[in-house]
């Protein structure tokens, strides 16, 4: 009997043993686990109804807060709302009770909920006040900016991203279709989800935010980062070499050759192939001058193949081939920025970015402060620098490079009087008959000798395959931008 009951006993040790060790599992390893879990709608409904802080513009402009709930029968006490709709839907983001978040609203959560341990401990001192311990984001993107932006844009899909290149701010972050967040934040189920099947099936992915989320092939925008990194390697200069004038251009390993816009002839120098975009000297230039270890080492430089740290969830990396091992051809076509190369439109605005800024590449962000609820400063985003590919010397040659092309190059509908501006035009081409392609402008200005903003626009499926494409079409966005940034810049 003795023997029955110690046998029992060591058997309800070891459950109670089993049981101990289960729940210390549960509850310690793998809380996080189950506290994101998609199906804990009780985590869910707490952060729904927690006290939310607002997002505002540069210029001052409510652009998401929070509302009482009218309805005295809902669980939830606040409604989300976008005073601002579609204008900031891809910067504010989303917050929804069935579809999570997007944007500022996901990137920035925390300080939007006061859950940050600085915000925490402020509101220690609040105990006996009635305040709300909530963060309220400011964020660069000014509201006069980015509607200009859309103005020039229009209802042709494509982005535009205007870049503050000392701080790296960006100051117009847009892009074309967009959605109002209002549609996704509503507290009808029924509403909610007809909206989110709408949005998702909806011609050109207006949730993406195409600004950075998205790459396209940029055309002949990327012969700056050929002609930086031939620079920058000490592989050419603004004298040598000087390519031979030509109408077309055969690789090595290939019979097929590569020609000019309307097999026009052209060559020479770099401020003079940069001018007038000639292909077979960038083709040239990266297959034969520069070589493919230093393309693939140099574009890293740039960012390419490597996400830029902007301050949203979800930025694509552009990409820059890296396997040229006995494929000069594809080489030389991806030195003029086409066979698989590819970029966001915000990639491109910080190459333009970096030219302006002596070569240094400033990390893009949106977010400028927090504030608490009396409006004073909890934390301010401190610039930094990305990527340094080239030396103020090497980027002062990159620069007055692109001022030619503006001054008397492709670009020239770039211009803005009374300041200094620089820009290339690209056309990437879709092979399509009769041709169509996306139009690129790349560019920055400020008053001579002071770059102080860059900017870049795509403009998708345009009809068209020459390289003037990119200076009719997007030139005139990208100058509508520029010239009210630096206006506004100037105190203006």
């Amino acid at each position: 009997m003795n023997r029955q009951i110690a046998r029992l006993g060591i058997g309800l040790l070891a459950c109670y043993v089993a049981l101990f060790a289960m729940l210390n599992w549960v509850q310690v390893l793998q809380a996080d686990e189950y506290a994101e879990h998609p199906l804990n709608t009780a985590r869910i409904r707490k952060e729904f109804n927690r006290p939310r802080g607002s997002i505002l513009s540069a210029d001052g402009a409510v652009l998401a807060t929070s509302t009482d709930n009218p309805d005295p029968n809902s669980e939830f006490e606040r409604i989300r709302i976008y005073p601002e709709g579609e204008l900031f839907g891809q910067v504010t983001g989303y917050f929804s009770f069935w579809y999570g978040a997007s944007g500022v609203e996901q990137a920035y959560a925390a300080q939007l909920s006061g859950q940050t341990v600085e915000q925490q401990l402020r509101g220690l001192g609040d105990l006996f006040v009635q305040r709300e311990n909530v963060g309220n984001v400011v964020v660069s993107v000014r509201k006069d900016l980015q509607q200009t932006a859309r103005d020039a844009l229009g209802e042709r899909e494509g982005s535009v991203v205007a870049i503050d290149v000392k701080t790296g701010e960006l100051l117009a972050f847009w892009s074309y279709p967009s959605f109002d967040p209002s549609s996704l934040a509503g507290l009808d189920h029924g509403n909610v989800e007809q909206a989110w099947k709408l949005l998702n099936a909806a011609p050109g992915q207006p949730l993406r935010a195409h600004q950075y989320q998205d790459r396209y092939f940029p055309g002949s925008t990327f012969k700056v980062v050929t002609a930086g990194v031939g620079v920058q390697s000490g592989t050419v200069t603004p004298e040598e070499p000087v390519y031979p004038v030509e109408r077309s251009w055969t690789p090595p390993q290939t019979q097929v050759p590569i020609f000019n816009f309307g097999g026009s002839a052209c060559g020479g120098s770099l401020f003079q192939v940069m001018e007038i975009s000639c292909n077979t000297a960038f083709a040239r230039m990266g297959t034969e001058t520069i070589g493919p270890d230093e393309m693939v080492r140099g574009t890293a430089t740039w960012g390419f193949n490597d996400a830029p740290p902007i301050d949203l969830p979800g930025p694509a990396r552009s990409v820059f081939p890296t396997n040229f091992t006995r494929d000069l051809p594809k080489l030389a076509q991806s030195s003029i920025g086409q066979n698989d190369v590819q970029a966001t439109p915000l990639q491109m605005a910080l190459v333009a970015a970096a030219v302006a800024n002596g070569g240094r590449m400033m990390r893009p962000h949106v977010m400028t402060e927090v504030r608490d609820a009396d409006q004073q400063v909890v934390s301010r985003f401190t610039p930094s620098t990305w990527k340094q590919p080239l030396t103020p010397e090497h980027a002062a040659i990159i620069r007055d490079a692109m001022i030619g092309v503006v001054r008397s190059g492709t670009a020239s509908a770039l211009a803005i009087p009374g300041y200094e501006v620089g820009g290339k035009t690209g056309t990437a081409q879709l092979g399509t008959e009769p041709p169509r392609s996306h139009t690129w402008i790349i560019g920055f200005g400020g008053p001579p000798g002071d770059p102080q903003v860059a900017v870049a626009v795509v403009v998708l499926n345009q009809p068209g395959a020459s390289e003037f494409t990119g200076g009719r079409v997007a030139a005139p966005i990208a100058r509508a931008v520029l010239q009210q940034a630096l206006a506004l810049k100037a105190g203006g």
